[in-house]
Parts: structure tokens; C-alpha cells; sequence
């Protein structure tokens, strides 16, 4: 990979940052473990309804992980607008949000009041943070986000693990068909995501995981030999994999939290042998689960690794915890990383 790459892992909680140089060993990139965009657009909120301002949120489609602020907002009383392009961050029904809140969607600005920029990438901030470190700018950039997706008139949760049902059903489990360079039209926010940084591939975030960990020497290994569960345990959501010889047999999501500990190691010793409803995971509050015919070859997937910003959730469990790369909080932009090697190839 002759080009500078800038790949970014936009979580719930983190953006993490891994800067690919040309001739340099991982070990001597840079890298950067800062707040998610949509914190610091939570934080900016807040201040305004402490100072009791009107709001304006402006920009475009992004991680809605500011939500809670918006409605701190409207319970103050204090007025806030939107534009038809931001409101997407906040919901896949604008005429619902309009009917049921105080948000008032216009293309314009109110007179007196104080505008929030919303958007997943400002290519002036990097361009300024990259100055400030010495560094020089990317020639491509990439990201990885999490997008539940657009479906309309349909729950979210089963939307998105059509994605990956689709994914599995489809394309075969091959994990390089995880990144995107035209994402399926049902994922708005990666494609503003990808507008955003100029072009350059997408995935989700839960995709990145599985690519990077897989640049684990031990978790590539047992891959071939054995099978491995990977479970990525982040801020807001937990999916796990069933990994053996290049291909996914399965995948389980649900929401980080809603379960204990305890049951969800009792869902996912039942996922890696291909015993667990989709449905039951569905009405408990996750995404779903899907697994293949599981190949005899990998027995009931024997090792588990775990990643992920709150992996300790699991740490009384018969599990690893590798570290691709020597470091765990950026395995996913190595996965992206990865592919782009790849695909230069």
C-alpha cells in the first residue's frame, strides 16, 4: 500500500484513528483514540440548553449518539429546528418526529439561533489536527461507522440483521465483502459517511472488527485449524462471529447491557452450535441471529476471542483477549487497513 491512509472507527463512544504511512511498521504509525463526533455534538448541546439558547442542528446524516441531549433540550422548553438533512440523525421518520416533538424541520436557520454542525467527518478538522501533529494529509481516507440503516415502516433492529442475513446468504460469509466502495442503499449513513471523506470505502463497524481481528496471528490460526467465536463487546452493541478457514458461518447481535454476563454466554454457547432462534434473540431486545450449516470440521467453534471497548464484560469466561496490531481499540481500522493492502495487491 504506496498511498497514505487515514482510517477511522467511528463507535458510540470513540472514533479510533490509525494513520497508515508508507514504509512504516504499525508499531510507528500514529494513532489517535479521541470522543465520537456525536459526544462532542452532545456536549455542544448541552451547553446551549445550560445557557438556555435556541438551537439549530445543521449538516448531515451522523451517529445519533446525541439524542439524549436533543430531548434535555425540548423537556427545557427551549426551542430547537433542524435541516431535512440533519433530521436523519435523529430518526427514520421525520413527519413522527415533527408530530410528536417541539422540532420544527426547516432549510433555514431561525433568526437568534445558535447552529450545531452534525456530520460523522470535518475534513477541517483534520486537516488542522493532522497540521497541528506535523502530519502531512491522506491521500485516501476510510471509515467505518455503525448504521442501522433506512427501512421504512420497519423495525431498525430487523433491518439491519437483513444486512447481514443478506451478507451471509449472499456473499458467501467472505469477510472482504464486509467493506464497501458503493454501500447498499439501505445504509444513508454510510453513504454520506463516504461522501464525506471523498469517496473512499466504508463499512460498518462491527465489519472493520471482524476483518481486523483477523489480522491476529493466534485468531487467524485458529481460524484455519479450529473455528473461532469472535465477539466484539462495544459501547452500544455486541456481535459475535463464527470464523473457520476464510469464511463467517454465523452471526449474533444484540445491544450491549440488556443482558447479563451470564446470559448472554448462555446465548452465544448455544449460537456457536447453531442452536439458538433468531427470533428469541429478536424478542429480548438484540438484533437477531443467523448461523449456516456450521461445518463439522469446526466442532462447536472451541475458542472465543474477545475485542471490543468493554470486553471485560466477559472477563469471568473461558476467552482471550488478543490484541491485533498491539493495539485492541484500533483492530478495526486495521481490518480496513487490511483490505486496502488487499485490494492493492
Amino acid at each position: 500500500m504506496a498511498d497514505r491512509a487515514l482510517c477511522l472507527d467511528i463507535g458510540s463512544g470513540t472514533q479510533d484513528v490509525f494513520y497508515a504511512l508508507p514504509d512504516l511498521e504499525a508499531e510507528n504509525c500514529p494513532k489517535f483514540v479521541l470522543p465520537t463526533p456525536a459526544r462532542l455534538v452532545a456536549k455542544r448541546l448541552a451547553e446551549l440548553t445550560a445557557a438556555g439558547r435556541s438551537v439549530y442542528l445543521a449538516g448531515r446524516n451522523m451517529g445519533g449518539g446525541f439524542f439524549k441531549a436533543f430531548r434535555a433540550h425540548l423537556k427545557a422548553g427551549l426551542p430547537i429546528a433542524l435541516h431535512p438533512d440533519a433530521v436523519w440523525a435523529l430518526t427514520d421518520d421525520p413527519e413522527r418526529l415533527a408530530a410528536t416533538t417541539a422540532a420544527v424541520i426547516t432549510p433555514r436557520r431561525p433568526a437568534g439561533y445558535a447552529t450545531i454542525f452534525l456530520g460523522d467527518f470535518d475534513p477541517g478538522f483534520w486537516r488542522a489536527f493532522l497540521a497541528a501533529a506535523g502530519l502531512p494529509e491522506p491521500d485516501v481516507v476510510v471509515a467505518a461507522a455503525q448504521d442501522h440503516g433506512l427501512h421504512p415502516g420497519k423495525s431498525s433492529r430487523i433491518g439491519r440483521f437483513a444486512l447481514w442475513e443478506r451478507f451471509l446468504l449472499q456473499a458467501g460469509g467472505h469477510p472482504e465483502g464486509l467493506v464497501y466502495e458503493t454501500p447498499p442503499e439501505e445504509l444513508t449513513r454510510l453513504a454520506v459517511l463516504q461522501a464525506s471523506i471523498g469517496g473512499g470505502p466504508v463499512a460498518d463497524t462491527a465489519a472493520a472488527a471482524i476483518l481486523g481481528a483477523l489480522t491476529d496471528p493466534v485468531v487467524a490460526a485458529r481460524s484455519r485449524e479450529t473455528g473461532v467465536m469472535l465477539v466484539n463487546v462495544g459501547n452500544s452493541h455486541l456481535v459475535a462471529a463464527l470464523l473457520f478457514r476464510g469464511r463467517i458461518h454465523g452471526i449474533y447481535e444484540h445491544h450491549t447491557g440488556i443482558l447479563s454476563a451470564e446470559e448472554t454466554w448462555a446465548d452465544l454457547a448455544r449460537f456457536r452450535r447453531g442452536s439458538l432462534p433468531g427470533q428469541e434473540v429478536f424478542d429480548r431486545g438484540g438484533h437477531g441471529c443467523l448461523t449456516l450449516d456450521l461445518p463439522p470440521a469446526a466442532g462447536i467453534f472451541p475458542y472465543t476471542s474477545v475485542i471490543g471497548p468493554k470486553r471485560a464484560f466477559l472477563k469471568d469466561f473461558d476467552v482471550d483477549f488478543p490484541s491485533p496490531g498491539g493495539d485492541m481499540m484500533l483492530t478495526g481500522c486495521f481490518g480496513l487497513v487490511h483490505w486496502l493492502r488487499t485490494q492493492k495487491a
